[in-house]
């Protein structure tokens, strides 16, 4: 990891202070670091494997982390990523036949899971590769020499996100990427004080994991639970005096509807969102919770890193709700036609990025339809428009656009439509065949707007008539990813499916 020689300074300064806490757990900074070291000796000393065909430079040791939220994941997380190692961090929560696929892929020398009994370590052993449970403690902690190598070069993470297929992808990234892109974020989100940090989402999703990484890098202690609980979550906020939350707009959502009939949340400064763009009511919801809170959101990928970042309350300038912000430091975006050229401001066409934060590329699983790189930079096929203020508007991933009598129509577009109707908490938009229109329009909706007639007459106001749904559907609880998404495939399937999981809304 790109922060080893951060590491050790805070370790020397602060060594007492909570590096780390979950569930009541802490892990101070001194502990981090003594840890890391035992555990990166002990990498050190396992037998390579003879089954690995991945080609990777300067790699000595990978290291496979297949943990939940569990408190040893950032020591191990530190081990794994000191050179000459590198880690690549597997969701647990992944179908057990994918996590097989990718271990298989990767041949690991060593496989660091939460629980002996869980399907990774089940994989791991069946496989012939070294399991290690988190928190058995295999290694001698008795040993305090040593340090942890750090470099500016070479891989250190291997990430993983689904493609066109589901199947996931392996993208790879150099100590570097991250590197600037936590230097500039210690600016851009003042971080020099070492704020306490919250982030409730799986540090297995990028998210997560990148807001823990910058929170240690800054010295401050980072906060999390083993399972999300939006009543727990809020207590902690509260009992701990949290200074700064990162989340999703959904597990916001959550902690804003437990701490319904409680007091406002006035410790925190910062609140910082991405993964889905915030709507009116998700705005105005949080100033209420959080009333001293500055509200940003920021739009980015995890093959790209940070593209915009937006301040939509507390700012000098007050972004407008329906853009995702001005580019992030260092960072040049422009819309682009199917030709690859300039299509200019206010004009709809592919997001393109110059940057130095972008990944170095795939392990495997390139299919060229989202990300790729061109003369004219990167892209992950997300369609947006920007205008001569610099602000980036997304439509949505050309991929889920929907054709509907001849027109184009973009999920992303209705939904934020829907989204500022009064009484509606959230939205998923999606086209079913249709004999005449080619994709019908739906839209699966929470809340207490539930007249389909009120529906459409709003949407009337936003959209042009071929935009508006033509069927509308209701659901009491969203099925969710493990990084606290909604699970769009899993809503679209039961209304084909009518397993009663949604309710058609009739006026």
């Amino acid at each position: 990891m790109p922060i080893h020689a951060q590491l050790l300074r805070h370790a020397t300064e602060r060594p007492d202070k909570p590096a780390l806490v979950i569930d009541g757990r802490c892990l101070s900074h001194g502990e981090l670091c003594l840890r890391a070291k035992a555990i990166y000796r002990f990498f050190q000393e396992l037998p390579h494997s003879t089954r690995r065909t991945l080609d990777l430079p300067g790699v000595e040791k990978l290291v496979a982390l297949s943990l939940g939220n569990h408190i040893g994941f950032a020591e191990y997380f530190v081990a794994a990523t000191a050179l000459p190692n590198a880690c690549a961090v597997i969701d647990p929560m992944m179908p057990p036949q994918r996590i097989e696929r990718i271990v298989e892929r990767l041949a690991p020398d060593v496989l660091v899971v939460d629980d002996d009994a869980s399907p990774s370590a089940e994989i791991g052993r069946r496989l012939g590769i070294a399991v290690v449970v988190a928190g058995a403690e295999p290694f001698d902690l008795t040993e305090t020499e040593g340090d942890l190598p750090d470099d500016a070069e070479g891989i250190f993470l291997i990430g993983f996100t689904s493609g066109t297929t589901a199947e996931p992808k392996a993208y790879y990234r150099s100590r570097q990427q991250w590197r600037r892109s936590l230097d500039r974020g210690r600016v851009v989100f003042e971080l020099e004080d070492a704020p306490s940090t919250m982030c409730p989402g799986a540090l297995a999703h990028g998210l997560a994991l990148y807001a823990m990484v910058e929170a240690l890098d800054a010295g401050g202690t980072f906060h999390s639970v083993r399972k999300w609980d939006a009543a727990a979550v809020a207590h902690i906020l509260s009992a701990e005096k949290i200074e700064r939350l990162v989340a999703v707009p959904t597990h916001i959502a959550g902690i804003a509807g437990a701490c319904a009939a409680e007091p406002a949340l006035t410790s925190l400064r910062d609140v910082l969102t991405a993964g889905a763009k915030l709507d009116v009511n998700g705005v105005d919801s949080m100033r209420r919770l959080f009333p001293n809170a500055r509200i940003r959101e920021y739009y980015g990928a995890s093959e790209i890193g940070f593209m915009t970042v937006s301040t939509l309350v507390g700012g000098a300038l007050d972004f407008p709700i329906d853009r995702v912000g001005q580019a992030y430091p260092g960072v040049e975006i422009s819309i682009r036609g199917p030709d690859e050229k300039d299509v200019g401001t206010d004009v709809p066409g592919t997001i393109f990025v110059r940057s130095d934060l972008i990944a170095d590329g795939y392990l495997w699983g390139d299919d060229g339809q989202a990300f790729r790189v061109t003369p004219a930079g990167a892209t992950v096929g997300d369609l947006g428009e920007i205008d001569a203020k610099g602000m980036l508007r997304v439509i949505g991933r050309a991929g889920g656009m929907m054709i509907s009598g001849g027109n184009n129509v973009y999920p992303a577009e209705v939904e934020s439509a829907l989204k500022t109707c009064p009484g509606l908490e959230e939205a998923v938009v999606f086209g079913l065949p249709d004999v005449y229109y080619g994709q019908r329009i739906v839209a699966v909706v929470s809340g207490e707007a539930t007249n389909p007639k009120i529906l459409a007459e709003h949407c009337a106001t936003k959209l042009a008539r071929f935009k508006i749904p033509r069927q509308f559907y209701h659901i009491a609880s969203w099925p969710m990813t493990s990084s606290g998404k909604i699970a769009r495939g899993e809503v679209e399937a039961s209304v084909i499916s009518g397993d009663g999981l949604v309710l058609r809304l009739s006026a």
